[in-house]
């Protein structure tokens, strides 16, 4: 799984990509074989005046399946990523659940155990 962390309107310290960094990868590390990457997008819409405008968008790219958007906004950039990331987890979760019951394979992990008709022959003890 790729990560890519940008900003928009602000400069990013290493102390928030550090952040960001391990927050997105304990959030759905589990799906890292099932994501290609995962996109941030970091941004502060009203720049010095400031308010609750701190952005954290994370874009998903699941492998084959295409993205799972998630965005949140508030006036501490690290609270935004902390909550961005955990609705992320949940939004992956779902997204590869979906995808594992939609999947026409789905019921044929198991091989089917049925026994072939065998001819009415009472030395097999049916009649």
């Amino acid at each position: 799984m790729r990560l890519s962390v940008r900003t928009l309107g602000m400069e990013t310290t290493d102390a928030i990509r550090d952040h960001v960094e391990r927050r997105v990868r304990f959030a759905v590390g589990r799906f890292g074989d099932r994501l290609e990457e995962v996109s941030v997008r970091l941004g502060d819409a009203n720049g010095p005046r400031g308010g609750t405008d701190k952005t954290c968008r994370l874009v998903a790219t699941l492998g084959g399946t295409g993205q799972v958007v998630v965005e949140d906004a508030d006036a501490d950039l690290y609270v935004a990523v902390d909550r961005a990331t955990n609705r992320l987890g949940r939004a992956v979760a779902r997204a590869v659940e979906r995808r594992r019951e939609s999947s026409p394979r789905r019921g044929l992990a198991w091989p089917s155990f049925r026994p072939a008709l065998a001819p009415r022959d009472p030395a097999f003890g049916t009649e």
